[in-house]
């Protein structure tokens, strides 16, 4: 598995417009995008519309590869082009991947200490 971030940056008078159209994201897409294999996403949004997402995936290319073929997702990143700042091309293909610098359960994996899930399953026990 592997995590993936991005960035774009919604244009300051469509962010209420793009907000709405996330609540709810329609059915069929986000089928596709559970059927091109990834998961636990989310989109963050700050000050001036900066926007960051994440997910995780076993495959990124391949979710890469199914989403640009998909007719639905071409359909949503269409209608979502409009609402980013200097972006060329969909939405999906185009964001700004992030690097990620830090990430707690590898760095306590590396030292041999417990992960925050061994942790949350200690915790949960009756």
């Amino acid at each position: 598995m592997t995590r993936h971030c991005f960035q774009l940056r919604v244009r300051p008078e469509l962010l209420d417009e793009y907000l709405a159209r996330h609540s709810p994201v329609w059915p069929e897409m986000l089928a596709e995008i559970a059927a091109a294999g990834r998961r636990d996403y989310s989109l963050f949004v700050g000050e001036n519309g900066v926007l960051i997402g994440y997910y995780e995936t076993d495959d990124d290319e391949a979710a890469q590869a199914y989403l640009a073929t998909s007719e639905v997702a071409a359909r949503w990143e269409a209608e979502m082009g409009r609402f980013f700042v200097g972006l060329e091309g969909r939405p999906d293909q185009a964001a700004t991947p992030l690097t990620e610098v830090f990430h707690l359960e590898d760095q306590l994996a590396a030292v041999g200490g417990a992960t925050t899930s061994d942790n949350d399953d200690e915790g949960s026990a009756s």
